[in-house]
């Protein structure tokens, strides 16, 4: 039951990240100066709702994993796992969530590059997480 709620957790952020990534940032560029800054408070309280449950449940699921994995599921695919939730966690909390904090102001295409670019990160991330609880999946 535990790698079953982690894997979905996973897959459901993984899909979040993609439409995230391919969809919605970019399109953050073609709101207008006079409505940007309300968008970008709704993006923000919006997304919050369905990215902080998946995310808690997802880390300490991962967690969980390490503690106390399923009999046949090696070790490192625990750990491997947990360090690309913290990597996602590290990224999340000091680089994306001070630039969504900048783009409150008013959009900054500056500010909005570096944070397309830099959700590449989250994006590889969880498609390698994706792949994992697969593997996880059907290693166990």
């Amino acid at each position: 039951m535990l790698l079953l709620a982690h894997t979905a957790v996973t897959l459901t952020m993984f899909g979040v990240i993609l439409v995230v990534q391919l969809v919605h940032y970019p399109l953050f560029r073609h709101v207008g100066p006079a409505e940007y800054t309300t968008y970008q408070a709704e993006h923000m309280r919006r997304i919050t709702w369905i990215v902080a449950p998946a995310m808690t449940v997802e880390l300490g699921t991962a967690l969980w994993l390490v503690a106390a994995p399923p009999a046949g599921l090696p070790a490192w695919m625990g750990w491997t796992g947990l360090a690309l939730v913290v990597l996602i966690w590290g990224t999340t909390g000091w680089v994306h969530v001070p630039l969504h904090a900048r783009l409150t102001d008013g959009f900054d295409a500056g500010v909005h590059r570096r944070l397309v670019r830099t959700n590449w990160v989250r994006t590889v991330a969880w498609g390698g997480r994706a792949a994992l609880v697969l593997w996880m999946v059907a290693t166990a």
